[in-house]
């Protein structure tokens, strides 16, 4: 079982800088001038932060009271500015030293004034709540701050805010092999001995030891754990609809992650629990399982710069239909610096066709995706039950390739 560990949080703090900092140098430019916008204003208020502040910001940074954040494009180079008391350590420049939000709001008119942007960015988007940050509260004083002339080039920041934020630096691509590391080391450990003992362990306390142990870490899980028992109809008649432990010839479905380093993963893996003289999970099971990867080969295999997240769905499942792959199903979303968001949707577990809006969105250099998809067919040893085996794994598409971020699970684990 692999060792987990984690980087002390000053040494998290480091990397995460050094990660933002190559960002705001390469991937904030290219977004700004994707979506032709002269200057990006981010607004927000203390413990209300827009969705985006985060990501903007130094790890070891307190942030009081109100936000303002200013990028200008002037050609040869984006301009930072921080109009706030909160210190950003040099990523951005900080020409207010006051305490009176009035002056704050008139440096701000001032600044707007005298670099003359003709389309302002804010973040207003209506497809990606990524991008809807920007309260009704602050729009409204930010308007009243700027004037007419100016207010009347404020546009929405979505399609910079898709970039920016779905968008990883090199060293980003290099630090997701990390965070995917820990987080694979994790499900070894919940899919063992050391977390479950069959006939006693239930699947709430597998998902109570998986939260445990990644607050113990000092990290944060991306979502709420699950962890669920897949049983033949044999085992459920005998131990009943509503029975949750773990017994001898189950198979054990997770839905996981961590918020590690800036970057969430997501992961859908699978253990059996062995019965007596068993060496190996049943072969029906196998087969599905084989099945679940020749479809991740298939998913992998169709991306191309430029798609949309819809183009691709029908491509994949195209090509799943071709090779006659079981019962699959594509339900894909971005991965990175959000759980859902905000790159392109490859389908919806109720949507295989098209995703309005969301899927819409176009697949780009250095985007990371979840891997997620199922497939659906009998198992001999269960009856000829109809099981569906549902997958995930965290992805990224860097040069021109799709590939797995940290590898897959090829083979069950086994309990």
């Amino acid at each position: 079982m692999p060792e987990i560990t984690v980087l002390p949080l000053r040494e998290r703090a480091q990397v995460m800088r050094e990660v933002l900092e190559e960002r705001l140098e390469t991937v904030l430019p290219a977004a700004m001038r994707a979506a032709g916008l002269d200057m990006w204003l981010v607004l927000c208020q203390e413990d209300d932060y827009d969705p985006l502040f985060r990501g903007l910001m130094p790890m070891d940074t307190w942030a009081p009271i109100l936000q303002m954040l200013v990028f200008h494009d002037r050609g040869d180079a984006v301009e930072r500015i921080n109009l706030s008391m909160t210190r950003t350590g040099g990523l951005y420049e900080a020409p207010w030293k006051g305490r009176d939000e009035a002056e704050q709001w008139a440096m701000l008119a001032e600044v707007v004034r005298e670099r003359d942007p003709k389309r302002i960015g804010i973040n207003t988007g209506r497809v990606q709540w990524a991008a809807g940050g920007l309260t009704h509260n602050l729009y409204e004083q930010l308007v009243a701050a700027i004037g007419e002339e100016y207010a009347g080039r404020l546009v929405s920041a979505e399609e910079l805010v898709v970039k920016w934020a779905a968008t990883l630096s090199e060293k980003e691509v290099e630090v997701y092999e990390d965070v995917v590391g820990v987080a694979h080391a994790l499900l070894a450990e919940c899919f063992s001995r050391k977390a479950i003992e069959p006939g006693v362990t239930t699947a709430a306390d597998v998902e109570w030891y998986y939260w445990h142990r990644v607050a113990d870490l000092g990290m944060e899980v991306s979502f709420k754990p699950f962890f669920d028992i897949v049983r033949a109809p044999a085992e459920k008649e005998k131990h009943g609809a509503e029975d949750a432990t773990i017994r001898a010839g189950d198979l054990i479905h997770s839905d996981v992650g961590v918020r590690y380093l800036g970057l969430c993963s997501d992961h859908q893996q699978l253990a059996y629990v062995l019965r007596e003289g068993e060496t190996e999970a049943p072969k029906g099971l196998r087969v599905l399982h084989a099945e679940a990867q020749k479809l991740q080969a298939a998913f992998m295999g169709e991306f191309k710069e430029g798609l949309s997240g819809n183009e691709m769905l029908g491509l994949i499942l195209a090509r799943a239909r071709e090779e006659g792959i079981p019962g699959a199903k594509i339900y894909s979303h971005s991965l990175g610096h959000f759980l859902h968001e905000p790159g392109p949707l490859i389908g919806l577990p109720w949507e295989q066709e098209r995703c309005e809006g969301r899927g819409d969105v176009r697949l780009g250099e250095n985007m990371s995706f979840t891997m997620e998809l199922c497939v659906r067919g009998p198992v001999a040893e269960w009856d000829g039950e109809e099981v569906t085996l549902s997958v995930e794994e965290d992805v990224v598409f860097a040069g021109g390739v799709c590939r797995p971020i940290g590898g897959t699970q090829t083979e069950m684990y086994l309990i």
